[in-house]
């Protein structure tokens, strides 16, 4: 975790504590508040109980206020860190509890599981040619949670999208390449080959189980690459 980040997870952990109690009424109140849910988003895995926001707002009011410190910031920013992820990692667990069961049951019903614990099942067959891990494929995607919730989607945003297939989580390269252009497939991703215990936030929690449908309409191949000439010195 960059210490930058840290510093931001704190900071809005601050904001939403100083503004419990107050009240939303101006455009620029809104403004605030809207910077203050953009940081609260992020900090849920935080899970802080009353008395640690409490603490934690006090932090924030006696830095603003340029009072003596209770304790040096920097000589705890490892704390900081480990508290994130231990707080991250021991959310995801039920995340994850829920997510096996999701996968499984989806097995159950009929779809494949391959070894790195990826699930799929073939929702059309394709006609062309498979990709490869190096190839640039465009598709058509619609990503939620297992509860349904969408996280995003290029079907909702009407406009395919390419990249190449090394570049992304590893449920993603390894299902696409059991579908055939024209195809489409739905990959039930677990986190272990998504985004694991630290998710995407705000809206991939950590340990989330993924669920895709994505249509395959054209494969790229990288482009080959150049050979260097050899050039052979000149006696002069």
């Amino acid at each position: 975790m960059k210490k930058a980040l840290i510093g931001l997870l704190v900071a809005g952990t601050v904001i939403t504590g100083c503004q419990k109690e107050a009240e939303v009424k101006t455009e620029e109140d809104k403004t605030f508040y809207a910077l203050g849910t953009m940081f609260g988003q992020r900090l849920s895995s935080f899970g802080l109980s009353e008395k640690e926001l409490a603490i934690v707002s006090k932090g924030l009011k006696d830095s603003a206020q340029a009072k003596k410190l209770a304790i040096d910031p920097v000589k705890y920013q490892k704390n900081v860190r480990e508290l994130f992820q231990s707080r991250m990692k021991k959310k995801s667990e039920g995340v994850k509890e829920s997510g096996v069961a999701y996968l499984e049951k989806f097995v159950k019903d009929g779809a494949m599981k391959t070894k790195s614990g990826l699930a799929y099942k073939i929702l059309k067959e394709g006609t062309g040619a498979k990709p490869k891990a190096t190839d640039t494929v465009e598709v058509h995607y619609h990503g939620t949670l297992i509860d349904g919730t969408v996280f995003d989607s290029s079907v909702e945003r009407k406009k395919k999208v390419s990249f190449p297939l090394n570049r992304v989580i590893k449920g993603w390269t390894e299902g696409l390449q059991l579908v055939g252009v024209g195809g489409k497939i739905r990959l039930v991703i677990p986190s272990s080959i998504g985004y694991g215990d630290n998710g995407a936030p705000p809206k991939i929690p950590g340990g989330s189980t993924l669920v895709f449908d994505v249509e395959l309409f054209d494969i790229k191949a990288p482009a080959p690459a150049k050979k260097k000439k050899n050039r052979k010195n000149k006696k002069k």
